[in-house]
Formats: structure tokens, sequence, C-alpha cells
């Protein structure tokens, strides 16, 4: 499948009075694009999003891998002790920037949004998706931290959430989590697998269930 890709697959994003930088790739018949939101201490470059991300574009999806801290903010924010990477308001608010972007840029104006969010960026993604209701039509959660998010009453997006069998901590944190979600969602757990999902076969278990959720919710009817 042949990908058209913005700016050498390199953009910039403005929110606030801060620049974003991210890696746009959209296949060319792409119904549907997905916003990357990575994990505290985590970035663009994050393998594991990347290789999701590569295998959301084989499906046909287009992809966008944000920063969500400036270059500055990140400098700013290591010396502070990670105080901003654990806003989670504050990275919703990026997010939700980022969003309005992506319905705006001629690579991606009209295509349904979706959100992929690991660890912290799963709560950023959910809060952000409870602000633009209209806009964002599917949540995936990898490892995530939904119990973080302020509004998951709020959360209308169908939302799927997968954990590593052996992440127990954040197993039993999503599952009281999903007591508040009033929207479609499910709990995918990925047995043996822990919190990065390194072990033989876990991501790649992540990448399948992510490409069902996705084509189910962004691509029906396209």
């Amino acid at each position: 499948m042949t990908e058209r890709v913005g700016d050498a697959g390199t953009v910039s994003i403005p929110a606030g009075d801060v620049t974003l930088v991210g890696d746009l790739v959209v296949p060319a018949e792409a119904g549907a694009v997905v916003l990357f939101a990575h994990g505290s201490g985590s970035s663009r470059f994050s393998p594991r999003n990347r290789y999701v991300a590569g295998r959301l574009r084989a499906a046909g999806l287009g992809t966008l891998l944000l920063d969500l801290l400036s270059e500055k903010e990140e400098q700013v924010d290591e010396a502070r002790g990670g105080v901003l990477r654990f806003d989670i308001r504050f990275l919703a608010g990026r997010l939700v920037a980022a969003t309005d972007w992506l319905r705006s840029h001629p690579a991606t104006r009209g295509l349904t949004v979706g959100y992929f969010g690991a660890s912290t960026g799963a709560a950023a993604a959910l809060d952000a998706a409870a602000r633009r209701p209209q806009t964002v039509a599917a949540i995936v959660s990898r490892g995530g931290r939904p119990d973080l998010a302020g509004a998951l009453e709020a959360v209308h997006t169908p939302t799927l959430l997968i954990v590593g069998g052996a992440d127990t901590v954040v197993l039993r944190l999503n599952r009281e989590a999903m007591r508040r979600l009033g929207c479609e969602h499910r709990l995918e757990i990925v047995p043996g697998a822990t919190h990065l999902f390194e072990e033989p076969g876990a991501l790649e278990r992540v990448a399948e269930l992510a490409v069902d959720w996705f084509r189910r919710h962004l691509l029906a009817g396209s």
C-alpha cells in the first residue's frame, strides 16, 4: 500500500504557546487516523508504539506519533522531577490540540480519529476523548492507567483496555476503572505479559487486538 507523508513524515503542531513535533504517515486510501499518546518517560520514538503503528498502517490506518512536551519542556520537566509528564489534564489538553490539528490538516481532514494510549498516555487519551466526543471514535489502551483519568464517567468513546496478565497492579487498576466507564468497553488480558509486553508474542497480540478494535470502530462503513 502506498503512503503519502506530510513534511517527510515530520509535522509541527501548534499547542498554545509551544510547537509539538510528531511523525505523521497516512496510507493513500486511509479512512481513519490514530493518534498515539505515549506514557511517562517515553517519546514518539518508543519502539513498542512504532511497532503497533506499523501494523495499523498495514491495515489501512494513518498514524500520528506525537511528543506531548516540547523539547524545552522536556528539559525543564526532567529537572523538576517529571511534574508535567504526570499532569493528565495538561497532557489531555495537548492531545485535544493535536486532534483539532488533524481535523484541519490536508492529509487527514475528514478522517475519523482514534487514540492509542500507553501508561499515563492512556489516561490523557480518555480525558481528551471526553472533551471531543464527536471527533474521537475509538480508544485503545496498552498497559494504561485509566484510573488516573479525571473524566471516565464522561467518556462515550468505545474503549479497549489491554493489560498483561503478569502486570497484576495495573490489571487491578484497570478492572476498577472499568466500573466507571459508561461507554462500550472491553478488557483484554495478554497471558504472561508484563507491563512493557516484552515477552515473545505479547506485543504482536497487542497489535492484533488494536487493529481489530480500530477496524471495527473507525473503518466500519468506510
